[in-house]
């Protein structure tokens, strides 16, 4: 679980902040603080993995945060969601190591996107020790330019390459044994409906075979791989 602390000195902005991470699987919310000194003082008690961060403030701005942050050291990473809109402001949070910005008011999709492409790059550090440099260009340092770029043409909307490979992996290490959707969501930190697309889509490659277990409760469906398949996947990779 990815354990999220929202700092934002707006409660109903911080309610709807917590209902959209309600939303999404693999996030936990570790606490709701309003200022500054408060979000240090969290931060020196609780481990937490992600900040929600919000720049207006009284008694000091979501920037000064991130730079205490930086300066300490501490093993956190931010995304900033603000009504703060001017370049000198992104761009000294981005120098500072913002991992992403959102600017007030969005809609879900946007914040959902926002997560789940910092949930993909955590599942990524977690799944290897070592990079290499096609990791790094493929998967992280250069994920937006393959988003608009040549393999993401050639898949369907919504789905791309560095989330497919996390989640062949995942398939591959399961050695020819029956898996559920449930269980491809757990191993990567990766949403459930997003890992639904990707068996679906696997499926209609040939790659997967899907069978439905009916039994108390909802359907499950099953997959198995087709290793005899794995090269109709191979392009995407």
């Amino acid at each position: 679980m990815i354990k999220v602390l929202i700092v934002e000195d707006d409660p109903m902005v911080a309610e709807f902040n917590k209902r959209y991470l309600k939303e999404l699987s693999g996030f936990c919310l570790s606490g709701i603080v309003h200022n500054v000194k408060d979000a240090k003082e969290f931060l020196n008690d609780e481990q937490v993995d992600l900040i929600l961060l919000d720049v207006y403030m009284p008694g000091g701005n979501g920037l000064e945060l991130l730079h205490f942050i930086r300066e300490q050291n501490i093993a956190v990473d931010v995304i900033l969601i603000t009504a703060a809109a001017d370049t000198e402001k992104v761009q000294t949070a981005l120098r500072l190591g913002a991992v992403d910005y959102l600017i007030k008011p969005f809609e879900f999709e946007r914040f959902s996107q926002a997560l789940v492409h910092y949930q993909e790059k955590n599942a990524l550090f977690g799944s290897k020790k070592v990079l290499n440099q096609e990791d790094l260009d493929n998967r992280l340092l250069h994920s937006e330019q393959r988003q608009s770029g040549e393999s993401i043409e050639e898949l369907p909307k919504g789905l791309t390459s560095s989330t497919l490979q996390i989640i062949m992996t995942v398939i591959q290490s399961k050695e020819g044994s029956l898996f559920s959707t449930d269980e491809i969501a757990e191993s990567t930190l990766i949403s459930r409906v997003s890992v639904r697309k990707y068996l679906k889509y696997l499926t209609q490659l040939g790659v997967l075979e899907e069978s439905l277990t009916y039994g108390i409760g909802r359907p499950v469906y099953y997959y198995i791989l087709k290793k005899d398949k794995l090269n109709q996947v191979s392009n995407y990779l």
